[in-house]
């Protein structure tokens, strides 16, 4: 399948000239695509879209084709009923990445993204996995118990998308959700998820990931994934603790574990030019002799 025009997008949003539609049940998705080589997906987190690639994208476009769509219900992938939790949502991925004809080398997942890329290595068979900031892990507690129940509680609330939303324009509300993360960003950035934020279906398309969202299944298979896997987890991160990758990483029969110094949770959009250069010599790494 040749993917299509994008569907209107805000004016000046990043990667815009390399957006494009597919439409692959049970989605309309949208996607950013560029580059020629050994293909790419790189997969977001809960809340963002596609545009969080937009400082590693156009790098490691140099030499590869990649692709980043926006997740079910997240930024402009749309669809009447979505089908959440991490299983469902990985089988959806890997069915948009068939009906395009795209085979990645390599998964690149952020946050939730990244429990996504690990649950999608079985069903791609990718020769490897990188992982930044990967919230891998339920919340502990009660929390594990309240979180879920809460955002299912909202996600079936008819007005708790629009008051959430709503609320991104109260003043400085952007910025202190991302600086609770311990990421600093540049001021398109924050006015990136700002827009996302005042997006009703954006929010909406959240709250119905999270309300299904279970890692259960994920750690378990930990131990059974062989493929290599590279985690790299900013030190500064509030979001994720870099003890969760390392964590996982211990699980793992071929993984390695990286802290990035004076980074937070939005690794990629902080530090494109170190994650890019990891992401470089860990692919290196894959064709070298045992």
């Amino acid at each position: 399948m040749i993917p299509g025009p994008p569907e209107p997008l805000p004016p000046g949003w990043p990667l815009a000239r390399m957006s494009f539609t597919a439409a692959v049940a049970p989605y309309r998705w949208h996607l950013a695509v560029a580059g020629k080589g050994p293909d790419v997906a790189l997969i977001h987190g809960a809340g963002a879209s596609a545009h969080s690639w937009r400082h590693l994208l156009p790098v490691l476009a140099e030499d590869h084709r990649v692709i980043a769509p926006d997740l079910p219900g997240h930024g402009k992938t749309r669809a009447r009923g979505m089908r959440s939790g991490l299983e469902p949502m990985a089988a959806d991925l890997a069915a948009l990445f068939e009906g395009i004809e795209a085979k990645p080398r390599l998964l690149v997942g952020h946050s939730a993204g990244g429990a996504l890329a690990l649950s999608l290595a079985g069903r791609l068979k990718p020769e490897g996995i990188v992982v930044l900031n990967g919230a891998l892990e339920n919340f502990r507690g009660p929390a594990g118990f309240l979180f879920p129940a809460i955002a299912k509680m909202l996600s079936i609330n008819p007005f708790a998308a629009p008051l959430l939303a709503r609320s991104a324009t109260n003043p400085g509300a952007v910025e202190r959700v991302i600086g609770a993360t311990g990421a600093r960003i540049d001021a398109e950035g924050l006015e990136n998820y700002r827009h996302l934020i005042a997006d009703r279906a954006h929010v909406a398309g959240t709250l119905a990931m999270m309300a299904s969202w279970s890692l259960n299944g994920l750690t378990r298979d930990l131990p059974h994934i062989d493929t290599p896997v590279l985690f790299l987890h900013g030190s500064e991160d509030q979001a994720v603790s870099p003890d969760v990758s390392r964590r996982a990483a211990a699980m793992m029969p071929n993984a390695e574990i990286e802290v990035i110094p004076g980074v937070g949770h939005l690794l990629q959009e902080e530090a494109p030019a170190v994650v890019a250069e990891r992401i470089r010599a860990f692919e290196a790494s894959l064709t070298e002799p045992a």
